[in-house]
């Protein structure tokens, strides 16, 4: 779930414990754990309610100041989805790129990325990726596929799966090597 950053400290602090949505058709589910930029958040009930029906105390709880608010961010929507939720602790990966690895898991990942190259229908991809991101940290993930002859979707889909692994990070724009992932680049140079 996606959450403007005025939003973030009250997630964080467990002030802000519903959102409503005005999807077609739910995009969460009940008692899964999502990502944010404020944290793990897992998701306790989902409901379809009338946005005219939503009890004062709940627009506070979405973080919204007033029902004016709350219904100027639901653009005239006459139903929402309601999801309640809780803060579930921070987003594992920021630990785990903050960490550098010693030798033997150093070699475990690079097995694994090994794997997922031997894996890649169009042919290796973890290395000249890690290495691009390393020559250009900070740029966006389109001008970087570029220069690489890829499309952009199929390569931040490929970056995700690297930040899954905590070997990259993402940045207001563009990406950078954590320090695990400068470890495991700096690991694979060697001779």
């Amino acid at each position: 779930m996606l959450f403007a950053k005025r939003f973030w400290p009250g997630l964080q602090d467990g002030s802000i414990t519903l959102t409503f949505r005005t999807w077609d058709r739910p995009r969460v589910v009940a008692r899964r754990r999502y990502r944010t930029r404020a944290g793990v958040l897992e998701v306790d009930a989902i409901e379809r309610v009338r946005t005219a029906a939503i009890p004062d105390a709940e627009i506070t709880r979405a973080g919204y100041p007033d029902r004016a608010a709350l219904e100027r961010a639901l653009r005239g929507a006459d139903e929402v989805w309601r999801i309640a939720f809780h803060h579930a602790g921070e987003d594992p990966r920021i630990a785990l790129r903050a960490a550098v690895p010693g030798d033997e898991e150093i070699a475990a990942l690079i097995a694994t990325l090994d794997g997922i190259d031997a894996r890649a229908k169009a042919g290796p991809w973890t290395a000249v990726t890690l290495e691009a991101i390393a020559a250009r940290p900070g740029v966006l993930a389109a001008d970087i596929a570029a220069s690489l002859g890829r499309e952009k979707l199929p390569f931040k889909r490929d970056v995700r799966r690297l930040k899954e692994l905590g070997l990259t990070e993402s940045l207001p724009v563009g990406y950078r090597l954590s320090p695990r992932g400068e470890a495991v680049l700096a690991a694979r140079a060697r001779p």
